[in-house]
């Protein structure tokens, strides 16, 4: 997406856009607001995100190929969402459709190798969008939003890949939960602290859990360990930001007499 970047001023939404694995969309890589910069709460991230830089190394070709054939930023989100809703229409209807021609051992490989293959995909993208933006000088605040709404809408169509394999509270409660650690997150960025990233059950781990429900059937305890999971992440989160935020929160424009 063309514009003018974020303003300096802008709300901490504008320099935390980008979710769980995601940098975001405003910012170069390695200022102030950005997870990759020393010193930010995003470069701390705990579980799989700690792989992140390592991740975005191995695609920096990637990018360059992508920059160089001018792809937009948000394509790569909307493919992101596009992954997600593969994986879970793999998740929920590849066994049957699989089943009647092929053994019980094969259906479950292939499923497991497919939903597999979209979710790493869902996470590139997720990767690839923020930093491709930075690299072509493409970041909006309007590709923040859009940034954002796609990581979640990609979590939540991801676990709707469970809606016919277990009851309907269960994957709601999960997909609720899922959410929590990014809005903690948001909550803290708007309130000036850095952006926090990463588990222990984040973007990452939560596909990684969705690839195990795949391979070994355990629909309910996975959506469970999803719920609990997300929700401590989200603790985990907001205790940090406490602390973080605990000084005196600075005085407002009005207050100092500033227009």
């Amino acid at each position: 997406m063309n514009g003018s970047s974020a303003s300096p001023g802008s709300a901490g939404i504008a320099e935390s856009a980008g979710s769980d694995g995601s940098a975001g969309r405003t910012g170069p890589s390695g200022s102030p607001g950005s997870p990759d910069s020393p010193g930010s709460s995003g470069s701390s991230g705990l579980g799989l995100y700690a792989l992140k830089p390592w991740y975005a190394r191995k695609l920096s070709g990637v990018r360059g190929a992508l920059a160089r054939r001018e792809v937009s930023p948000d394509t790569l989100t909307a493919a992101g969402v596009a992954c997600a809703a593969g994986a879970a229409a793999a998740l929920a209807w590849l066994p049957d459709l699989l089943r009647p021609q092929a053994p019980t051992l094969v259906t479950t490989l292939l499923t497991t190798l497919t939903v597999t293959v979209l979710l790493a995909a869902r996470l590139a993208f997720a990767n690839l969008d923020g930093a491709l933006a930075r690299d072509t000088g493409r970041t909006t605040r309007r590709g923040a939003l859009l940034n954002e709404l796609g990581d979640r809408a990609a979590d939540l169509v991801m676990l709707a890949g469970f809606l016919p394999l277990a009851p309907l509270w269960l994957v709601a409660t999960a997909a609720l939960a899922a959410t929590l650690p990014s809005w903690v997150s948001l909550a803290g960025a708007a309130a000036g602290a850095g952006r926090l990233n990463g588990g222990p059950v984040g973007k990452t781990e939560r596909c990684a859990l969705v690839i195990v429900a795949a391979a070994t059937g355990w629909w309910t305890p996975i959506l469970v360990a999803v719920a609990a999971g997300s929700a401590l992440t989200a603790v985990t989160r907001g205790v940090r930001l406490w602390r973080e935020l605990g000084g005196k929160a600075p005085a407002a424009r009005g207050e100092l007499g500033i227009r």
